[in-house]
């Protein structure tokens, strides 16, 4: 399917201050020289989706600079797109009132893709995802909206939006943040959380992001999906399902962290050190991509020789795998889970 991106990044961060006194949660630093909006962006390229708009609003410098340093060399030599929007000021206020609201101001750009699905994702989680795996279970169902969503215990669902479905997948019920979460059928210490990555039919977006704004209503998870799950045939996609290639035996499987806390944050950090790490930055075949792989394609470009250029792609790839950007044309799908030495 053909599929344009928003990535939300407009939100403050208060949990994560003082980390957030000047930068957006999704430009801070990760580890390793990664920031944390690289993980969205690189499932998005890896996934073969080269459209993406950055929605940006709370000091937004940073995060700006991070886009065109470390992103636009990559989708300007390999014919994609990425940009960061801000509130259109013609906006009360000119702002977003939230994550619908900043989908609404921007839906004539996002019509005028004549796209067959809108992928509408967090910019603040670390995980790797294949997104086609997601968008093949969307079309299969012929479902008019997905939400990808992952089992968290019970004790921490309040912090998520909650997901009810049926045996199928159907989403009866969409709850952000209950107070009282229910469980997923037969596990009753765990719930269904929404991880705030969506896809839609771009028809349905728009009638739904319009509804929205006559009612007032702003969000997609306090507002809009709960509506769409009565009215509409909304699919949950279970991210245990997703397999990307080139996972360590020892690596959590299905890993994915809501880093919205400096406690969390710090934790997933620590996931990502030591010999024998609960999630690998270093995964050649799903790289992640950042400004040390910019900065390594613009030293590139300065090569004139041909075998020289070589040289460089081939110790980019020994350096870092995500050098190798042109792997995202490829089918990376895999259930090649590679054994530790």
């Amino acid at each position: 399917m053909k599929t344009v991106a928003l990535v939300l990044a407009g939100g403050e961060g208060t949990r994560l201050h003082p980390l957030t006194a000047e930068h957006a949660k999704p430009a801070l630093p990760f580890a390793n020289g990664y920031r944390i909006v690289d993980f969205v962006l690189s499932n998005l390229v890896n996934s073969g989706i080269s459209t993406i708009y950055v929605l940006a609003q709370y000091k937004p410098e940073s995060l700006m600079r991070h886009i065109a340093a470390a992103w636009s060399p990559w989708f300007d030599q390999n014919e994609g797109l990425i940009k960061v929007l801000l509130p259109r000021s013609n906006t009360l206020a000119g702002s977003f009132k939230g994550t619908a609201d900043a989908a609404y101001q921007y839906l004539d750009v996002l019509e005028g893709h004549n796209a067959d699905a809108v992928a509408v994702f967090a910019a603040d989680h670390i995980y790797r995802m294949d997104v086609r795996q997601m968008a093949a279970f969307h079309r299969e169902r012929g479902a008019d909206a997905t939400v990808s969503a992952v089992p968290v215990p019970i004790g921490q669902a309040s912090s998520f939006g909650v997901i009810s479905t049926d045996a199928d997948g159907r989403v009866r019920e969409f709850r952000e943040k209950p107070r009282n979460p229910c469980a997923i059928p037969g596990h009753p210490d765990l719930a269904y959380a929404s991880m705030g990555n969506y896809l839609f039919r771009p028809e349905l977006l728009g009638t739904a992001l319009r509804e929205a704004r006559a009612r007032g209503d702003t969000d997609f998870g306090r507002d809009v999906l709960p509506r769409l799950c009565a009215e509409a045939k909304v699919y949950a996609y279970d991210f245990g399902r997703n397999v990307v290639p080139g996972l360590q035996e020892y690596e959590e499987r299905a890993y994915w962290r809501d880093v919205g806390t400096l406690s969390a944050l710090a934790a997933a950090q620590q996931d990502a050190m030591g010999h024998r790490p609960r999630f690998n930055l270093w995964n050649r075949r799903w790289p992640i991509r950042g400004e040390y792989d910019a900065a390594l394609l613009a030293r590139a470009r300065g090569w004139r020789d041909g075998a020289e250029m070589a040289e460089v792609e081939a110790s980019s790839a020994e350096l870092r795998p995500a050098a190798a950007w042109r792997v995202a044309g490829k089918d990376l799908r895999s259930d090649e889970r590679v054994q530790s030495s």
